[in-house]
């Protein structure tokens, strides 16, 4: 049924509670496991620059940013290898929605799982929702677990 599932994980225990879900999934498909972290990019400043309506990012943070999503796709992806899932962890940088339907493109995701943190409403029109954009824009089967 389902050979690759993608799975979108930004490092909260909210977006780890679709893990369950994919272990089972995924032991009864015999799938592979792709566990993406997807960063997104600010605008890099300088040293000493100030922007006021720029987020306040130097390279040097976008480094230590990725070395912790590195780290945590390690750790997670150690766990899993050792509950006997072939899993793989991915960093990759660009809009998080569209990164994310550009990796399960490349990487044939037959599936993407992943939570939605279910602010629902208003929350989702002003700070816009990561599900609900791949929702509205998705080609393959999706998987939406509510965090809670």
């Amino acid at each position: 049924m389902y050979k690759t599932i993608l799975v979108p994980l930004d490092g909260s225990p909210l977006a780890e509670t679709i893990l369950p879900h994919v272990e089972e999934l995924a032991g009864l498909c015999g799938a592979s496991v792709i566990f993406l972290n997807v960063i997104e990019l600010p605008h890099i400043i300088d040293k000493g620059a100030t922007y006021e309506g720029l987020p306040q990012k130097t390279a040097a943070d976008v480094e230590t940013q990725v070395a912790e999503a590195r780290r945590y796709l390690d750790e997670l992806t150690a766990r899993e290898t050792a509950r006997g899932l072939q899993v793989r962890g991915q960093v990759e940088y660009g809009p998080i929605v569209a990164t994310i339907l550009r990796v399960a493109a490349e990487d044939a995701a037959d599936l993407i799982a992943m939570a939605s943190h279910g602010r629902g409403g208003l929350a989702d029109v002003y700070y816009g929702s990561v599900a609900a954009g791949i929702l509205q824009r998705i080609d393959r089967p999706l998987l939406i677990v509510r965090g809670r």
